[in-house]
């Protein structure tokens, strides 16, 4: 009997485990950030994990609407760390936010051209949240002025580890170093 109820158990994990939506992101360790923010946030970040998981492939990403390059790869001047290319899907640019819809997939160049998706961006244009309103919030986070782009963001960095935090606008781990050869072979 407990061989039986043992079988049963291992079939339906298995089944469980054939799931297309189960990804690396289920799999992935909870960082201390995500342990300190809380139970729904976590599991909204794992959310977020799963619905872009199949983005690290930057064609599938174009190809699911995330094709218009918003930003050259961005570095703070100040020291701060980089961003990455910005690539937008503009039918998600419409005043509202949710976690399975992040406006803005965020890329970091690699050394042989490829794109690595390092991070997400929520945003919100002041022509629909007015600059002078309060913030949005998402995560239990309140965005953030952007006077340069006239908008309200907050990162996410659920793909590539910030030492500066989950929802800290630079990552100091990020850099623009290979933009040029990713540029080059025109993504």
């Amino acid at each position: 009997m407990k061989r039986t109820a043992k079988l049963l158990v291992v079939a339906t994990l298995l089944t469980a485990c054939s799931d297309s939506a189960v990804t690396t992101a289920r799999l992935r360790p909870m960082t201390a950030v995500e342990n300190a923010v809380g139970s729904s946030v976590s599991q909204d970040l794992a959310t977020l994990r799963t619905v872009t998981a199949a983005f690290h492939d930057f064609d599938v990403a174009s190809r699911a609407g995330w094709s218009a390059q918003i930003t050259p790869c961005m570095v703070d001047p100040a020291g701060s760390g980089g961003m990455g290319l910005h690539y937008g899907n503009a039918a998600l640019i419409d005043g509202t936010v949710r976690v399975d819809r992040p406006q803005l997939l965020l890329y970091e160049p690699e050394q042989k051209g490829n794109l690595r998706l390092v991070a997400v961006e929520y945003i919100v244009p002041y022509s629909f949240h007015s600059r002078e309103s309060e913030p949005p919030v998402l995560f239990g986070q309140a965005f953030q002025r952007n006077d340069s782009f006239q908008l309200w963001g907050l990162h996410a960095w659920v793909w590539k580890e910030n030492p500066r935090g989950m929802f800290a606008n630079w990552n100091p781990a990020v850099n623009c170093a290979n933009a040029s050869v990713v540029m080059s072979m025109s993504h």
